[in-house]
């Protein structure tokens, strides 16, 4: 499901790409265009294959499965990487055109173009005046994350197949768990709600942060809005740490045992879980060593290193508190 969502925001992202291209193609290389249109084609082609076969074990043509799903998954990772850098290019070259004088920018695309070969001529025709070609510029930059997430999510789900070539499942792992998904009964509800009332409460924080931020001019609401998104992230950061402490404790009554058994998803669950913390480490590290060496030292730079070292404590408790669920068998 989650990976048909991203498939589907993908798919979104090529069409705005093939408009944006389109509008000034007479000086564009035809690569340019093709190339959405063609990675279109293998995220339907990609999501089909993971939607039919993503829970085969395979014992035939061993050699050639492995070769193809390690191609498909370098292919992933080239995408994902390229997806990275058009998205950092683009960010640097808004950041380069907002803080020079729109005589020296246009100096530069014109160097720039001279030399990828482009005709002089055709600098001001490849500039994107349009109202249209504005919102397929800034719709699909919008989209990359979604284009990031879905050739990651490709990957992981191309890796487990990967590793599951040839593997015979043990006997003991036949337990199906059928969840039984009741709504209004014990806690499934409050803790829907509870999700919900905190999601919803976290974009309206965002967005009134991003408006004051970025349109006011006066430093007191930049500050205001400073203190508004730190205390709500470092609220919502103690809750989720008290909550995962305690469901830790409460895996210490529990009386099922822990799977040891080898399972290429749950070890790729793993790596995935802790190589994602560490960059949120690496973070909240170097937040806290610049707020310490940082002066003066303000109530904003008590709440950044209060959110900061929360944000360690809370993906340490929930990482634990995840790891130990994967790792207990059915009841």
């Amino acid at each position: 499901g989650g990976l048909i969502l991203f498939a589907i925001f993908s798919l979104v992202m090529d069409v705005f790409k093939i408009g944006y291209y389109s509008s000034f193609y007479s000086c564009l290389s035809a690569i340019k265009i093709i190339y959405p249109i063609v990675q279109a084609i293998f995220v339907v082609v990609q999501t089909y294959f993971l939607w039919v076969s993503a829970k085969d074990c395979i014992h035939v043509h061993l050699n050639v499965t492995r070769c193809g799903l390690m191609l498909t998954l370098t292919t992933n990772l080239a995408v994902w990487m390229s997806a990275v850098t058009d998205e950092s290019v683009h960010k640097a070259h808004s950041k380069l055109k907002k803080n020079m004088t729109e005589e020296i920018f246009r100096w530069l695309l014109k160097e720039r173009s001279q030399r990828v070969g482009m005709r002089s001529s055709s600098v001001q025709e490849c500039n994107c005046n349009s109202q249209i070609c504005q919102i397929f510029k800034n719709g699909y930059f919008w989209l990359y994350p979604f284009n990031i997430e879905y050739s990651l999510f490709a990957s992981a789900m191309v890796y487990v197949m990967w590793k599951n070539v040839g593997r015979f499942i043990d006997h003991h792992s036949h337990h199906i768990q059928r969840l039984k998904f009741r709504l209004f009964r014990r806690t499934f509800f409050v803790g829907i709600m509870l999700g919900l009332i905190i999601l919803v409460s976290g974009l309206g924080v965002l967005i009134l942060y991003e408006v004051q931020v970025n349109s006011s001019t006066e430093s007191s609401k930049k500050s205001q809005a400073l203190t508004m998104y730190y205390i709500f992230n470092i609220v919502c950061l103690s809750l989720m740490s008290l909550v995962c402490i305690g469901g830790s404790v409460i895996y210490r009554f529990d009386k099922r045992d822990m799977d040891r058994h080898k399972n290429p998803t749950r070890t790729l669950d793993v790596a995935l879980l802790m190589g994602a913390a560490l960059g949120q480490y690496a973070i909240s590290y170097y937040s806290i060593v610049a707020i310490v060496a940082s002066t003066p030292r303000d109530t904003i730079s008590a709440l950044n290193l209060t959110y900061a070292l929360l944000m360690i404590a809370q993906h340490t408790f929930q990482n634990v508190f995840i790891i130990e669920g994967l790792h207990r068998q059915p009841p």
